[in-house]
C-alpha cells in the first residue's frame, strides 16, 4: 500500500525554510557589521540551507509514491536526487570557505570588531537552529521521508558550525583576534563532512544496492505453508518507504490457484516483517532443484 506524505513533508519544508530566512538575515548582518570571516563563511553555509529546503520542495513535488505508465516504479527516487544535490550545495559551501580562508592569508583584511550585541545575535541563532533541526530530523523520521533526514543532517552541521563559530567571537572579544582566521578552517571541515555523509546515505539506493538480505527474506518465505524452496532472490529500495522483491520459488501445489494462494502468502508475511514491499515471485515446477540463494 502505498502512502503519500508529500503534503506534509511540504509544510516542514516550508516551515523550516522560513526559519533558515530568519537565521540567514541575522547571520548575515552580524558577519558584515564584526568583519568576521568565520562568520560569514557560517552565513553562506546558511544560504545552502535555504537552497536546500527551495531543493527539497522541487524533489518533493515530484518524488510521488504512485506508479504511472512511463514510471512503472514510482518516482520516490527524485527524493534521493534532491538529497545529492543538497550535498553538492555543500561541497559548493566549502569551497567558498576555503577561498575565503587564503585570500584573507594572502592579502589580509581588516580587524574583526566584537561586541555583547552580536554574541547575543548568535546565541539566538543558535537556538532557532537547534529547533529547526531536531523539528525537521523528528518529522523525516515519523514520514520516512529522506529529503527531511538529509536536509536535518544538513542544519545539525549548521548548529556545529554556529558553535565553532560562536566560540571564535567570544575568543575575538577576549582579544584573541587570530581565533576567526583559525576556526573558519574546521568550519570548511564539518561542511565537507556534512556533504559527505548525505552522498554515502543516498547513493546506495540510487544505484540499486541490496535493501534485504536474501538469507532474511529465504527465512520469512520458507515458514509459508506450502513453499518447498526459495532461491535466486534479489531486492532494491528503501525498507520502510518502498522496497521491491524478485524471487523463484518451489511450490507443492495441486494447481495453479493453489500456487497462487501459496504465492499471496508469501507476499503477506514479507509486508508485514518490511512494510510496504512489491514481490515479483517466478513459480517453477516441483521437480525443479536450485541451491543458488541470490544473484
Amino acid at each position: 500500500m502505498y502512502t503519500d506524505n508529500r503534503p506534509i513533508v511540504r509544510k516542514v519544508l516550508l516551515i523550516t525554510l522560513l526559519l533558515n530566512l530568519l537565521v540567514l538575515a541575522l547571520k548575515a548582518a552580524v558577519g558584515w557589521w564584526t568583519g568576521s570571516l568565520s562568520l560569514l563563511a557560517d552565513a553562506l553555509h546558511s544560504v545552502t540551507d535555504s537552497a536546500s529546503n527551495i531543493l527539497g520542495l522541487a524533489a518533493n513535488q515530484l518524488a510521488s509514491p504512485t506508479p504511472d505508465r512511463d514510471h512503472p516504479y514510482g518516482h520516490q527516487k527524485f527524493e534521493a536526487l534532491g538529497a545529492l544535490g543538497i550535498a553538492a550545495f555543500l561541497g559548493f559551501a566549502c569551497l567558498e570557505i576555503l577561498q575565503g580562508i587564503i585570500s584573507r592569508l594572502l592579502i589580509g583584511s581588516q580587524p574583526v570588531k566584537m561586541s555583547a550585541s552580536a554574541l547575543w545575535l548568535m546565541l539566538i541563532v543558535l537556538g532557532v537552529n537547534i529547533g529547526v533541526a531536531f523539528y525537521e530530523r523528528r518529522a523525516g523520521k515519523r514520514l520516512g521521508s529522506r529529503i527531511l533526514l538529509a536536509d536535518a543532517q544538513h542544519t545539525m552541521s549548521d548548529i556545529w558550525i554556529t558553535m565553532t563559530v560562536l566560540f571564535g567571537l567570544i575568543g575575538i572579544w577576549s582579544g584573541f583576534k587570530w581565533l576567526d582566521l583559525l576556526l573558519a578552517f574546521p568550519v570548511a571541515l564539518l561542511v565537507f563532512r556534512s556533504g559527505w555523509k548525505v552522498l554515502q546515505e543516498n547513493l546506495p539506493w540510487l544505484v540499486d544496492k541490496m535493501a534485504i538480505a536474501p538469507e532474511a527474506i529465504q527465512e520469512i518465505v520458507m515458514q509459508v505453508p506450502g513453499v518447498i524452496n526459495c532461491h535466486k532472490i534479489a531486492s532494491r529500495g528503501l525498507v520502510g518507504r518502498q522496497v521491491f522483491i524478485e524471487m523463484h520459488l518451489i511450490v507443492e501445489a495441486k494447481d495453479v490457484d493453489n500456487a497462487h494462494t501459496i504465492t499471496e502468502n508469501v507476499e503477506t508475511h514479507l509486508e508485514e516483517r518490511f512494510g510496504s514491499v512489491r514481490v515479483l515471485i517466478h513459480v517453477e515446477p516441483l521437480s525443479y532443484k536450485s541451491d543458488q540463494i541470490s544473484f
